[in-house]
């Protein structure tokens, strides 16, 4: 290293020891609560899920929304839906990983509505298997939708809220962020990385009058499950993932439960948000003993399925549902149901 970097390396370290030092007494204050009546709020994966009960909340907060999902059909039903509550929708069809796309839905909901107050980075997918029956695309694809798919809205609304000197901006990452998960390699990669952008984001943001809010959740009961996508071992990779989403509190959190936490989260600026208690504590004891937790994770990794020795690619959860002979599992698996079919995640073709 030369001179002058070195001595630049020193100012940068020198800093970051005085902003922790006295971050407390010089940082920003934390934006005053907001008013979400009339507020515009951008959800992205708005259809179904945990973006349409979010959707369902900031509608009960008498937000006027804009939400967006690839199907267009399914868009169609959670608009339908929601304007029968007495909301202004707005549905556009979009892939939040195409950055085109996304700049030209951000364009339209600005015509609409003149800006957005709100955007809430949901839209994510979720494949399941030993890395072993993964392959390239397979990341390329999470990646995709659960990284670039919070950083394109985000860029896209920025120079907005950047001229109006505010904003608010939440981010749905993941306890796979801050704990890595066996069998959920992609998802966990992504999910890594939209924490790390999501606390970079507010870092940078906070003196421009915007909020970022990370919010990391544990298993919540979405019905999620059925259109996540399987492969290794695919029914046995579904018996354990379907299980664990349909658990009842507080292993798993509903999503009405769960979107009333991140609206009142991003409600008042929060930083980050991490529910259930379970969640809390994997993330503080991995922060503590790294170590430690690798070594449990490794001894879970030991029960779960074998990868086959010929992988047959991924499936859609609600497609080897279908391909199984399981009534105790479906008797198991009541809650997760139940929340598929309210939140409008049971397909009509598996």
């Amino acid at each position: 290293m030369n001179g002058g970097l070195r001595r630049r390396a020193s100012v940068v370290a020198a800093g970051m020891a005085l902003g922790l030092g006295l971050g407390a007494r010089v940082a920003p204050p934390r934006a005053p609560e907001a008013e979400l009546h009339g507020a515009v709020a951008l959800v992205t994966g708005g259809s179904r899920g945990l973006g349409l009960a979010l959707s369902r909340e900031l509608a009960r907060q008498g937000c006027r929304l804009a939400i967006c999902a690839r199907d267009e059909a399914e868009l169609e039903v959670a608009r339908a839906e929601l304007e029968r509550i007495g909301v202004e929708v707005m549905a556009v069809p979009c892939d939040v990983s195409d950055q085109a796309q996304v700049s030209a839905m951000v364009e339209a909901i600005t015509r609409r509505y003149g800006h957005i107050d709100l955007l809430i980075n949901n839209a994510g997918i979720i494949v399941v298997g030993p890395v072993e029956s993964l392959t390239h695309t397979d990341f390329e694809r999470v990646m995709g939708t659960n990284f670039w798919g919070v950083l394109n809205p985000t860029l896209a609304v920025l120079p907005g809220m950047r001229t109006r000197g505010s904003g608010r901006i939440v981010n749905i990452t993941s306890i796979g962020g801050k704990v890595t998960t066996p069998h959920l390699l992609p998802y966990t990669c992504a999910k890594f990385a939209a924490v790390g952008l999501s606390a970079g984001l507010r870092a940078e943001l906070t003196n421009a009058g915007i909020s970022v809010t990370t919010v990391i959740p544990g298993l919540m009961r979405t019905g999620s499950y059925l259109r996540a996508e399987f492969g290794g071992d695919q029914a046995a990779e579904y018996r354990w993932f379907a299980l664990n989403a349909s658990a009842p509190y507080p292993v798993a959190i509903s999503a009405e439960r769960a979107a009333r936490l991140i609206v009142s989260a991003a409600r008042r600026g929060q930083a980050e948000c991490t529910y259930p208690i379970s969640a809390v504590i994997a993330a503080r004891l991995s922060g503590l003993l790294p170590g430690a937790t690798a070594n449990a994770l490794a001894l879970v990794d030991r029960l779960l399925p074998e990868p086959p020795r010929q992988p047959a690619g991924t499936r859609p959860g609600a497609a080897v549902e279908a391909s199984i002979d399981a009534p105790v599992l479906r008797a198991a698996t009541i809650l997760g149901r139940a929340a598929a079919e309210e939140y409008n995640q049971v397909s009509p073709s598996p």
